[in-house]
């Protein structure tokens, strides 16, 4: 029998919902982030980099040898100091040419340790085919390894993965659209009623405009029409959007990690009214092995006899009333006075919500 331990993490959110900032609620269509993605060498690997069966770095190093006017066959190439990665890196919006972005190497082949490599100049390409950054530098790992294997090897955190900070030089403008005479801000959460919360918040601000600027298209999208007083100063009128507060709606969620044990969850969730009765089983098995020894001068043999031992026990049912307007944060405490486990708090709000009693999604992690 393998005993449960976790412990119950609860957090209550406040029925009074404090008002956010519209910059962390939108954020403007065309104005975001682009992948980048390239594929390079690490070299001055301390033996650490790909083995020859990796044939893949041993053809990259020879390419990159005859450029630099060096002929040799790959096949002829044994080189442990060199490993062939994957790089990967965010163009923020708007980046301009010559800035510097931090970027991400991964082994590809079977290179067993990247610390102290360095990153060949790499082109980092995006979706549609074109160069928009070089990277190049020291590659700084969170991990390392040290040993020879055969059980007398250790390692830390994860050393094939490292990061150039600072690595990557923009070449090429970032594909983003400068807001003219309409913005259009994009919801983080989609939610009809945050989406018409934040229309008349910007209505009510700029209500000298002379007509309502701002108008929620569905539960993701609302269209904003920059007034005249700001024509030109598109940005002046998007910094003085972000700054907009509004109290932001929310579904009624609880949340179960029941590999720990953790149950997050907002004060406003509620149970209808509902009687609960739980209880515990518990079934042990035994196993002890028992040595049969055969008489003296017999013709029998030594043999090991397995005595199985099963026992089960049952508590009594608990039970529990809760009256209308109940609310999650009062069931997990009257839970938790009669003794109920993490598991069993788990246990019981999944069958609360399949009986429908419980007023929120339920997500389990």
């Amino acid at each position: 029998m393998i005993p449960y331990c976790a412990a119950l993490v609860f957090l209550a959110v406040e029925l009074q919902t404090p008002s956010t900032r519209l910059k962390e609620l939108v954020s403007l269509e065309g104005v975001r982030d682009n992948q980048l993605i390239g594929y390079g060498l690490v070299v001055g690997l301390t033996g650490t980099g790909d083995r020859q069966l990796t044939v893949f770095s041993a053809q990259s190093l020879t390419n990159l040898l005859q450029q630099m006017g060096v002929a040799v066959p790959a096949s002829a190439i044994l080189v442990k100091n060199t490993a062939a990665v994957l790089v990967t890196a965010t163009l923020p919006p708007f980046a301009q040419p010559g800035m510097h972005v931090d970027v991400t190497a991964a082994a590809l082949g079977d290179a067993s340790n990247l610390q102290g490599g360095l990153l060949i100049l790499t082109s980092l390409k995006a979706v549609d085919g074109q160069v928009y950054a070089v990277a190049q530098g020291s590659v700084v790992t969170g991990g390392f390894g040290a040993g020879r294997g055969g059980g007398n090897a250790q390692t830390v955190n994860h050393p094939t993965v490292g990061r150039v900070p600072g690595g990557a030089i923009v070449e090429r403008l970032a594909p983003s659209i400068v807001p003219t005479v309409q913005v259009r801000l994009q919801l983080h959460e989609p939610d009809f009623t945050t989406a018409l919360r934040i229309s008349a918040a910007i209505n009510a601000e700029f209500e000298g405009a002379g007509k309502p600027l701002a108008k929620p298209e569905n539960s993701a999208l609302v269209t904003v029409t920059v007034p005249p007083d700001y024509a030109g100063r598109a940005v002046e009128f998007v910094a003085k959007l972000e700054s907009l507060e509004v109290k932001a709606d929310r579904i009624a969620k609880v949340v179960i990690n029941e590999r720990t044990g953790t149950i997050v969850m907002g004060k406003e969730v509620r149970v209808s009214p509902v009687a609960i009765m739980h209880g515990n089983l518990t079934v042990e098995i035994q196993t002890t092995e028992m040595v049969s020894q055969p008489g003296p001068l017999s013709q029998g043999t030594t043999a090991v006899v397995p005595q199985v031992k099963v026992n089960a026990k049952e508590e009594k049912a608990r039970s529990l009333v809760l009256n209308r307007g109940a609310t999650v944060e009062e069931l997990v405490r009257a839970l938790g006075a009669i003794g109920s486990t993490p598991r069993d708090v788990i246990a019981i709000l999944q069958s609360l919500h399949a009986a429908g009693a419980l007023e929120a999604d339920i997500d389990i992690i």
